[in-house]
């Protein structure tokens, strides 16, 4: 007799066997934690690690006398060292005669007549009328305005009424506020003490000695163009409003089958897949390592190191530094604290330079302000014109034939029936438990009907 298993039986793909054990050639019908790597693979003997081959890292102490001669010692011998001597800089002599400021650009540029560019823009089509357009779209002829009474307002009632009193109450910071005198705080600034010279300050400069004013060339004022209206009216008459005609019929219907709910008649038993097969393991409780006491060692402690131990003192001189000695002399005379700076640049008697302010050169008006701008004064009214409405009319457009709804859709659907998977139940319909293997799978057999003999 053939027999099926719970993974086969399953039609929806979700149900599996529980796996249980994890042996794989044994079934002993409980659960064990030890795996298949732990009984394959016991545990060796205490085997201890092999011994390194690296050197010990031993200090060797050098028992010679240290000679306080280094290369650098030896090998340096002091030179003589000269003063470098001083560049002098040459005078600055100006040079004779005028600056020629002209450039090649201004030499070899010429100047052209500009004409404006011509707008290329394609030339306008104008649309021919076919006649009056009188369709009614779907929207409006499906759509039905409803009756929506307006809904009482739940706000609760205001309870709270300003007072009509004026309030007269004065602030603590008014009670606490005691004004004071400001009074102005003394000025840190050093006093302006410099010497003053009696030569007067010249203040020519090279831009007021080279600058050659000259007039302003004036822009002339190019004239607005003034707005000229077209001479025919205006065509709003659209792609769409030419093309378009409404159709209509009656609204498609839904093929999408009746949704069933499939219930059954069994009370519900609260057993589940993972409650069938999980069972529960008594944990030993973690044991917990006492701590040892601490013993202190007997004995004193050797404080003394291998650096105290091997370290031999000698008997050393101080080594002299080789640097050559400073030439530096001492001079008992004052510290003279002008410089050429100070005695060709002496300070100047100077007063701040006032403002330069531009004269205006539109003169401001006297008389009294109009108050008429250049838009008030150039508008003219014109008489509205009212647009005439594009809009169709609500008139259904109606026709004989009826409208044909029918789709591949609606012409190939097939309806099927929910059917619900065997493998979902504690026991599939139609099959009788036999054995689980050792790796956890269920097999079932399945029940033949009896055949009555005649």
């Amino acid at each position: 007799m053939k027999t099926w298993c719970l993974c086969q039986i399953c039609t929806c793909g979700r149900h599996h066997c529980p796996h249980g054990t994890t042996r794989i050639y044994e079934n002993s019908g409980e659960s064990c934690a030890t795996t298949e790597y732990l009984e394959k693979y016991p545990s060796y003997g205490s085997v201890l690690p092999p011994q390194s081959l690296k050197p010990k890292e031993e200090f060797r102490a050098y028992r010679g006398k240290m000679e306080g001669i280094t290369t650098f010692k030896s090998d340096y011998r002091p030179y003589e060292i000269d003063k470098q001597p001083r560049h002098a800089p040459e005078e600055y002599k100006p040079k004779q005669g005028v600056i020629d400021l002209g450039t090649t650009y201004k030499r070899d540029f010429n100047s052209y007549k500009v004409q404006p560019v011509v707008i290329i823009r394609p030339l306008e089509r104008q649309q021919v009328k076919k006649g009056k357009l009188d369709t009614v779209p779907t929207y409006k002829d499906d759509y039905r305005a409803w009756d929506i009474q307006k809904s009482e307002l739940y706000k609760p009632q205001q309870t709270y009424y300003p007072p009509t009193v004026r309030f007269g109450n004065s602030t603590t910071f008014q009670d606490d506020y005691v004004p004071r005198e400001i009074k102005p705080r003394q000025s840190c600034k050093p006093s302006p003490a410099v010497e003053r010279s009696t030569i007067p300050f010249s203040c020519n400069t090279s831009h007021r000695l080279d600058y050659v004013p000259h007039r302003p060339e004036f822009n002339l004022a190019r004239p607005k163009d003034s707005y000229k209206p077209p001479d025919q009216p205006l065509e709003d008459l659209t792609t769409h409003r030419c093309d378009f005609q409404g159709l209509v019929g009656e609204t498609a219907k839904i093929c999408r089958p009746a949704h069933t709910r499939v219930a059954q008649d069994a009370p519900f038993e609260g057993s589940t897949e993972f409650r069938d097969s999980f069972q529960a393991w008594a944990l030993p409780a973690p044991q917990v390592q006492k701590a040892l006491e601490y013993v202190p060692p007997a004995g004193t402690m050797q404080l003394q190191s291998t650096s105290h131990l091997d370290y031999v003192p000698h008997q050393a001189t101080r080594v002299l530094p080789i640097r050559p000695a400073s030439r530096r002399r001492n001079h008992n005379f004052p510290f003279q604290g002008k410089s050429t700076t100070k005695q060709d640049f002496p300070a100047w008697e100077s007063c701040r330079q006032g403002l330069i302010k531009q004269e205006p050169q539109i003169p401001s008006p006297s008389g009294k302000f109009d108050g008429l701008s250049t838009f008030r004064s150039h508008y003219v009214p014109h008489e509205l014109i009212a647009t005439e409405s594009c809009k169709p009319a609500d008139a259904p457009l109606k026709r004989s034939l009826p409208f044909d709804d029918i789709t591949t859709y609606s012409l190939e659907y097939m309806p099927k029936k929910l059917e619900t998977c065997p493998a979902s139940y504690p026991s599939p319909p139609g099959y009788l438990f036999e054995t689980t293997n050792s790796q956890g799978h269920k097999f079932f057999r399945k029940i033949t009907p009896a055949v009555k003999a005649f």
